[in-house]
Protein backbone atom coordinates (compact mmCIF):
# COMPACT_ATOMS: atom_id res chain seq x y z
CA UNK A 1 0.00 0.00 0.00
CA UNK A 2 2.94 2.35 0.55
CA UNK A 3 3.65 2.45 -3.19
CA UNK A 4 0.01 3.28 -3.90
CA UNK A 5 0.02 6.02 -1.26
CA UNK A 6 3.19 7.51 -2.75
CA UNK A 7 1.64 7.47 -6.22
CA UNK A 8 -1.50 9.19 -4.96
CA UNK A 9 0.57 11.82 -3.15
CA UNK A 10 2.27 12.65 -6.44
CA UNK A 11 -1.07 13.39 -8.10
CA UNK A 12 -2.40 16.98 -7.90
CA UNK A 13 -5.79 15.83 -6.60
CA UNK A 14 -6.99 17.32 -3.33
CA UNK A 15 -9.17 14.43 -2.17
CA UNK A 16 -6.26 11.97 -2.39
CA UNK A 17 -4.39 13.68 0.44
CA UNK A 18 -6.41 11.54 2.88
CA UNK A 19 -5.52 7.88 3.37
CA UNK A 20 -9.15 6.75 3.50
CA UNK A 21 -9.77 8.40 0.10
CA UNK A 22 -6.72 6.64 -1.32
CA UNK A 23 -8.11 3.33 -0.07
CA UNK A 24 -11.56 4.07 -1.51
CA UNK A 25 -10.08 5.13 -4.86
CA UNK A 26 -8.06 1.92 -5.16
CA UNK A 27 -11.04 -0.18 -4.11
CA UNK A 28 -13.19 1.38 -6.83
CA UNK A 29 -10.47 0.80 -9.43
CA UNK A 30 -10.62 -2.87 -8.48
CA UNK A 31 -14.39 -3.15 -8.17
CA UNK A 32 -15.21 -1.34 -11.42
CA UNK A 33 -13.72 -4.03 -13.71
CA UNK A 34 -15.45 -6.66 -11.57
CA UNK A 35 -18.81 -4.96 -12.00
CA UNK A 36 -18.18 -4.29 -15.69
CA UNK A 37 -17.19 -7.86 -16.58
CA UNK A 38 -19.87 -9.58 -14.52
CA UNK A 39 -22.51 -7.10 -15.67
CA UNK A 40 -22.23 -8.19 -19.29
CA UNK A 41 -22.64 -11.83 -18.28
CA UNK A 42 -25.55 -11.03 -15.96
CA UNK A 43 -27.42 -9.03 -18.61
CA UNK A 44 -26.76 -11.63 -21.32
CA UNK A 45 -27.81 -14.48 -19.04
CA UNK A 46 -30.99 -12.68 -17.85
CA UNK A 47 -29.84 -12.97 -14.23
CA UNK A 48 -30.41 -9.41 -13.03
CA UNK A 49 -32.81 -10.42 -10.27
CA UNK A 50 -30.56 -13.28 -9.20
CA UNK A 51 -27.76 -10.88 -8.25
CA UNK A 52 -30.29 -8.99 -6.13
CA UNK A 53 -31.36 -12.22 -4.44
CA UNK A 54 -27.71 -12.97 -3.65
CA UNK A 55 -27.48 -9.64 -1.87
CA UNK A 56 -30.35 -10.70 0.36
CA UNK A 57 -28.65 -14.01 1.09
CA UNK A 58 -25.40 -12.18 1.92
CA UNK A 59 -27.27 -10.06 4.45
CA UNK A 60 -28.64 -13.23 6.03
CA UNK A 61 -25.11 -14.62 6.27
CA UNK A 62 -23.90 -11.42 7.95
CA UNK A 63 -26.75 -11.57 10.47
CA UNK A 64 -26.00 -15.23 11.27
CA UNK A 65 -22.28 -14.45 11.63
CA UNK A 66 -23.01 -11.60 14.01
CA UNK A 67 -25.36 -13.73 16.12
CA UNK A 68 -22.68 -16.41 16.56
CA UNK A 69 -20.03 -13.83 17.39
CA UNK A 70 -17.87 -14.28 14.30
CA UNK A 71 -15.28 -11.50 14.25
CA UNK A 72 -15.55 -11.03 10.47
CA UNK A 73 -19.20 -11.72 9.56
CA UNK A 74 -18.43 -10.98 5.90
CA UNK A 75 -16.84 -14.43 5.57
CA UNK A 76 -19.96 -16.00 7.03
CA UNK A 77 -21.87 -14.08 4.36
CA UNK A 78 -19.56 -15.44 1.64
CA UNK A 79 -20.20 -19.00 2.79
CA UNK A 80 -23.96 -18.50 3.01
CA UNK A 81 -24.11 -16.79 -0.40
CA UNK A 82 -22.12 -19.55 -2.09
CA UNK A 83 -24.40 -22.14 -0.48
CA UNK A 84 -27.40 -20.12 -1.66
CA UNK A 85 -26.01 -20.00 -5.23
CA UNK A 86 -25.27 -23.73 -5.31
CA UNK A 87 -28.69 -24.63 -3.92
CA UNK A 88 -30.42 -22.36 -6.44
CA UNK A 89 -28.46 -23.88 -9.34
CA UNK A 90 -29.30 -27.40 -8.20
CA UNK A 91 -33.02 -26.75 -7.76
CA UNK A 92 -33.29 -24.79 -11.02
CA UNK A 93 -31.93 -27.72 -13.02
CA UNK A 94 -34.60 -30.09 -11.73
CA UNK A 95 -37.56 -27.70 -11.45
CA UNK A 96 -40.32 -27.00 -13.94
CA UNK A 97 -40.74 -23.47 -12.56
CA UNK A 98 -39.35 -20.47 -14.44
CA UNK A 99 -36.08 -19.02 -13.15
CA UNK A 100 -37.67 -15.73 -12.11
CA UNK A 101 -40.20 -17.62 -9.97
CA UNK A 102 -37.46 -19.53 -8.17
CA UNK A 103 -35.44 -16.34 -7.73
CA UNK A 104 -38.47 -14.69 -6.12
CA UNK A 105 -38.91 -17.63 -3.74
CA UNK A 106 -35.23 -17.70 -2.75
CA UNK A 107 -34.97 -13.92 -2.46
CA UNK A 108 -38.03 -13.48 -0.24
CA UNK A 109 -37.02 -16.43 1.92
CA UNK A 110 -33.45 -15.15 2.33
CA UNK A 111 -34.42 -11.60 3.30
CA UNK A 112 -37.10 -12.85 5.69
CA UNK A 113 -34.61 -15.17 7.38
CA UNK A 114 -32.06 -12.35 7.60
CA UNK A 115 -34.49 -9.95 9.27
CA UNK A 116 -35.67 -12.70 11.61
CA UNK A 117 -32.14 -13.58 12.70
CA UNK A 118 -31.11 -9.91 13.01
CA UNK A 119 -34.05 -9.04 15.27
CA UNK A 120 -34.34 -12.24 17.31
CA UNK A 121 -34.56 -11.56 21.02
CA UNK A 122 -35.41 -7.92 20.40
CA UNK A 123 -32.05 -7.19 18.78
CA UNK A 124 -31.41 -3.81 17.19
CA UNK A 125 -31.36 -3.54 13.41
CA UNK A 126 -29.29 -0.34 13.49
CA UNK A 127 -25.92 -2.10 13.43
CA UNK A 128 -26.75 -3.56 10.01
CA UNK A 129 -27.41 -0.16 8.40
CA UNK A 130 -23.89 0.02 7.00
CA UNK A 131 -24.57 -3.13 4.98
CA UNK A 132 -27.78 -1.64 3.58
CA UNK A 133 -26.29 1.73 2.59
CA UNK A 134 -22.60 0.88 2.28
CA UNK A 135 -19.53 3.02 2.90
CA UNK A 136 -16.59 2.56 0.56
CA UNK A 137 -14.70 5.28 2.47
CA UNK A 138 -14.25 2.92 5.42
CA UNK A 139 -12.74 0.05 3.41
CA UNK A 140 -9.54 -1.43 4.87
CA UNK A 141 -6.32 -2.53 3.15
CA UNK A 142 -7.15 -6.14 4.01
CA UNK A 143 -10.51 -5.85 2.23
CA UNK A 144 -8.76 -4.26 -0.75
CA UNK A 145 -6.45 -7.26 -0.89
CA UNK A 146 -9.45 -9.57 -0.96
CA UNK A 147 -10.94 -7.59 -3.84
CA UNK A 148 -7.66 -7.84 -5.76
CA UNK A 149 -7.65 -11.63 -5.40
CA UNK A 150 -11.29 -11.86 -6.50
CA UNK A 151 -10.56 -9.63 -9.51
CA UNK A 152 -7.73 -11.92 -10.62
CA UNK A 153 -9.97 -14.98 -10.20
CA UNK A 154 -12.84 -13.38 -12.15
CA UNK A 155 -10.48 -12.28 -14.94
CA UNK A 156 -9.16 -15.82 -15.22
CA UNK A 157 -12.70 -17.20 -15.24
CA UNK A 158 -13.77 -14.65 -17.86
CA UNK A 159 -10.82 -15.41 -20.16
CA UNK A 160 -11.52 -19.14 -20.00
CA UNK A 161 -15.32 -19.27 -19.98
CA UNK A 162 -16.73 -15.99 -21.36
CA UNK A 163 -17.60 -17.38 -24.79
CA UNK A 164 -18.86 -20.67 -23.38
CA UNK A 165 -20.99 -18.89 -20.81
CA UNK A 166 -22.48 -16.57 -23.43
CA UNK A 167 -23.34 -19.50 -25.67
CA UNK A 168 -24.76 -21.43 -22.71
CA UNK A 169 -26.98 -18.49 -21.75
CA UNK A 170 -28.26 -17.71 -25.25
CA UNK A 171 -28.31 -21.15 -26.89
CA UNK A 172 -28.02 -23.80 -24.15
CA UNK A 173 -28.96 -26.70 -26.42
CA UNK A 174 -26.33 -25.71 -28.98
CA UNK A 175 -23.74 -25.31 -26.24
CA UNK A 176 -24.57 -28.75 -24.88
CA UNK A 177 -24.30 -30.31 -28.36
CA UNK A 178 -20.78 -28.86 -28.65
CA UNK A 179 -19.72 -30.56 -25.44
CA UNK A 180 -19.89 -27.49 -23.21
CA UNK A 181 -20.94 -28.39 -19.64
CA UNK A 182 -23.79 -25.88 -19.45
CA UNK A 183 -24.85 -26.63 -15.89
CA UNK A 184 -21.29 -26.56 -14.56
CA UNK A 185 -20.49 -23.29 -16.34
CA UNK A 186 -23.60 -21.61 -14.97
CA UNK A 187 -22.87 -22.93 -11.48
CA UNK A 188 -19.35 -21.46 -11.54
CA UNK A 189 -20.83 -18.17 -12.71
CA UNK A 190 -23.42 -18.02 -9.92
CA UNK A 191 -20.69 -18.72 -7.35
CA UNK A 192 -18.56 -15.91 -8.82
CA UNK A 193 -21.48 -13.48 -8.53
CA UNK A 194 -22.07 -14.63 -4.95
CA UNK A 195 -18.48 -13.89 -3.91
CA UNK A 196 -18.36 -10.48 -5.62
CA UNK A 197 -21.73 -9.40 -4.22
CA UNK A 198 -20.77 -10.43 -0.69
CA UNK A 199 -17.37 -8.74 -0.68
CA UNK A 200 -18.87 -5.53 -2.12
CA UNK A 201 -21.93 -5.27 0.11
CA UNK A 202 -20.26 -3.33 2.95
CA UNK A 203 -18.73 -0.84 0.48
CA UNK A 204 -21.59 -0.31 -1.97
CA UNK A 205 -24.64 -1.25 0.09
CA UNK A 206 -27.30 -3.92 -0.38
CA UNK A 207 -29.95 -1.44 -1.51
CA UNK A 208 -28.07 -0.30 -4.63
CA UNK A 209 -25.52 -3.05 -5.26
CA UNK A 210 -27.68 -4.78 -7.84
CA UNK A 211 -27.84 -1.64 -9.97
CA UNK A 212 -24.03 -1.60 -10.14
CA UNK A 213 -24.07 -5.16 -11.45
CA UNK A 214 -26.73 -4.50 -14.09
CA UNK A 215 -26.40 -0.92 -15.36
CA UNK A 216 -22.86 -1.07 -16.90
CA UNK A 217 -23.80 -4.03 -19.11
CA UNK A 218 -27.25 -2.64 -19.88
CA UNK A 219 -25.80 0.72 -20.96
CA UNK A 220 -23.06 -0.96 -22.98
CA UNK A 221 -25.64 -3.07 -24.78
CA UNK A 222 -27.24 0.12 -26.10
CA UNK A 223 -24.08 1.03 -28.01
CA UNK A 224 -21.99 -2.09 -28.62
CA UNK A 225 -21.97 -3.65 -32.07
CA UNK A 226 -19.94 -6.74 -31.13
CA UNK A 227 -18.78 -8.66 -28.07
CA UNK A 228 -15.49 -6.79 -27.72
CA UNK A 229 -17.25 -3.43 -27.63
CA UNK A 230 -19.85 -4.86 -25.28
CA UNK A 231 -17.30 -5.89 -22.64
CA UNK A 232 -15.02 -2.87 -23.13
CA UNK A 233 -17.79 -0.27 -22.86
CA UNK A 234 -19.20 -1.97 -19.78
CA UNK A 235 -15.85 -1.82 -17.98
CA UNK A 236 -15.27 1.79 -19.07
CA UNK A 237 -18.73 2.85 -17.91
CA UNK A 238 -18.10 1.19 -14.54
CA UNK A 239 -14.68 2.86 -14.20
CA UNK A 240 -15.95 6.30 -15.14
CA UNK A 241 -18.96 6.13 -12.83
CA UNK A 242 -16.81 4.81 -9.97
CA UNK A 243 -14.29 7.67 -10.19
CA UNK A 244 -16.96 10.30 -10.83
CA UNK A 245 -19.12 8.97 -8.00
CA UNK A 246 -16.22 9.13 -5.56
CA UNK A 247 -15.57 12.75 -6.57
CA UNK A 248 -19.24 13.60 -6.06
CA UNK A 249 -19.19 11.87 -2.67
CA UNK A 250 -16.13 13.85 -1.58
CA UNK A 251 -17.52 17.17 -2.84
CA UNK A 252 -21.03 16.90 -1.41
CA UNK A 253 -20.55 14.51 1.52
CA UNK A 254 -23.04 11.96 0.16
CA UNK A 255 -23.00 8.19 -0.30
CA UNK A 256 -20.46 7.10 -2.91
CA UNK A 257 -22.47 4.02 -3.85
CA UNK A 258 -25.61 6.07 -4.48
CA UNK A 259 -23.67 8.61 -6.54
CA UNK A 260 -22.14 5.85 -8.67
CA UNK A 261 -25.54 4.25 -9.22
CA UNK A 262 -27.12 7.56 -10.27
CA UNK A 263 -24.29 8.30 -12.71
CA UNK A 264 -24.72 4.85 -14.25
CA UNK A 265 -28.46 5.49 -14.55
CA UNK A 266 -27.75 8.72 -16.45
CA UNK A 267 -25.28 6.88 -18.69
CA UNK A 268 -27.93 4.25 -19.44
CA UNK A 269 -30.51 6.95 -20.24
CA UNK A 270 -28.11 8.77 -22.58
CA UNK A 271 -27.02 5.61 -24.39
CA UNK A 272 -30.61 4.42 -24.68
CA UNK A 273 -31.63 7.75 -26.22
CA UNK A 274 -28.66 7.62 -28.58
CA UNK A 275 -29.60 4.11 -29.64
CA UNK A 276 -33.18 5.18 -30.27
CA UNK A 277 -32.09 8.08 -32.51
CA UNK A 278 -29.57 6.01 -34.45
CA UNK A 279 -31.98 3.10 -35.01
Amino acid sequence: MSIWYALCNALPIEMLQWDFMKNAFLALLLMAPLFGILSTMIVTGHMSFFSDALGHSAFTGIAIGSIFGIAAPTWAAVGFSVLFALLFSYIRRGSSHASDTLIGVFSSGAVALGILVATVGGGSFTKYNKYLIGDVLSITPAEIGGLALVLLAVLAFWCLYANRLTLSAVYPQLASSRGIPVDLSQTFFTVAIAVVVTLSISSMGLLILNSLLVLPGAASRNLARNQKQYHLCSVLFALFSGIAGLCVSYSFGCSAGAAISLILTVIFAVTYTFRGRSA
